[in-house]
């Protein structure tokens, strides 16, 4: 076999991009030889985050599967899919991987054009549109959560692999990082830690939720909330948490290098029910309390949340009631009750996936293999 060459398209969001590259990163630990590139569009965040990452990065000419665009959509396809024929061609690819977002389904027509094998990677527990049409156009399908897999036809070859995370997830280990982490982050060893995903798109009523519990906690020295807030929001909150006289229990954080430090740290989160949270959520073995994003397509983050709720490792609370009043009596139940903690955690540990990126990386290099 020569060295295989992979094309992965990831872009739009980070949901679908941090995915790809995790790939990318266990494609390469699997086989240095092999070269990754990625293909996107013009709109997303893969513009800037894939060539920061070192891989070089190709565009095709697609709209969103939104709206009005259902009009254009197949001559969009089609002129995305030549262009990623051309493409595939020029990069000598032995293999094309989707992983989700409207980038994805010409990479597949293009896969499909150019006779090469092609795999399509879903995160979600109800797939997107642009993998729901990707998938006539590939006989392997991926998923990271098995409720996905009824929804594509039965004559594909589906498998859960579940959600490729960065490499530093394989190897969580908290007991070992858990005192030097909080350290850096600055919380007490002590203490116990509630750590908020807020300050992302759709997450401020999570941070808003912080400040309020840091108000209700900010005379008890055993609850802490490590809050991350993102790089816009982060001086808007600290006038905020003083208002609130919060500021010796609540620390915010902009920007975190590393996310499994945060978990490791932490007691409980806080957060949204993405597919790239769940996975960590799991591999990493931290109990939460989930609030679903009510706007999110299909109402996709609450069949996310499902998996863990299953497990025991996770508590569900609306948007509408996700305030401080509603989540205090939540949040000090669990810190009163370890032993209940270690039993969300063992069930949170049961359903996570840490080899995901490398057991998809070994089935596209299978592929890449046969076409070699």
């Amino acid at each position: 076999m020569t060295e295989p060459r992979v094309v992965i398209a990831a872009g739009g969001t980070g949901g679908h991009i941090y995915p790809g590259l995790a790939l990318a990163a266990a494609i390469r630990r699997l086989e240095p030889g092999a070269t990754v590139s990625f293909v996107g569009t013009r709109r997303g965040l893969e513009g800037e985050v894939i060539p920061r990452s070192g891989y070089e990065l190709d565009v095709v000419a697609m709209v969103p599967f939104t709206g009005a665009n259902r009009f254009v959509l197949p001559a969009a396809l089609m002129r995305g899919g030549w262009q990623a024929h051309a493409l595939l061609r020029r990069r000598g690819a032995d293999v094309a991987v989707g992983m989700g977002g409207y980038a994805s389904a010409p990479l597949l027509l293009g896969a499909r054009l150019a006779g090469l094998p092609s795999l399509i990677h879903e995160s979600g527990a109800i797939p997107g549109k642009a993998n729901l049409l990707a998938a006539r156009l590939t006989i392997n399908i991926a998923t990271a959560f098995p409720n996905a897999v009824s929804a594509f036809p039965a004559d594909r070859t589906i498998r859960v692999t579940g959600m490729p995370l960065a490499p530093e997830f394989a190897g969580f280990d908290r007991a070992s990082v858990r005192a030097s982490a909080r350290q850096a982050l600055g919380l007490p060893a002590d203490a116990f830690v509630l750590f908020v995903m807020g300050g992302s798109q759709g997450a401020t009523r999570l941070s808003t939720a912080a400040i309020e519990l840091g108000r209700r906690w900010a005379d008890r020295g055993d609850l802490h909330i490590l809050l991350k807030v993102g790089a816009r929001a982060a001086e808007d909150v600290r006038p905020l948490l003083r208002d609130a006289g919060a500021e010796g229990v609540v620390h915010p954080v902009a920007y975190l290098d590393r996310m499994d430090s945060a978990y490791a740290a932490a007691d409980v989160a806080l957060c949204r029910a993405g597919a790239g949270t769940i996975a960590e959520l799991a591999v990493t073995g931290l109990p939460a309390v989930l609030v679903p994003y009510p706007f999110a397509t299909g109402d996709h983050q609450r069949e996310n949340a499902a998996e863990l709720v299953a497990a025991g490792a996770a508590t569900v609370v609306p948007d509408a009631e996700a305030d401080g009043a509603t989540l205090a009596p939540i949040i000090e139940g669990f810190a009163a009750d370890r032993a209940r903690l270690e039993q969300m955690a063992t069930g949170a540990r049961s359903v996570g996936r840490p080899d995901a990126a490398d057991e998809l990386a070994r089935w596209v290099l299978e592929l890449a293999g046969k076409r070699s």
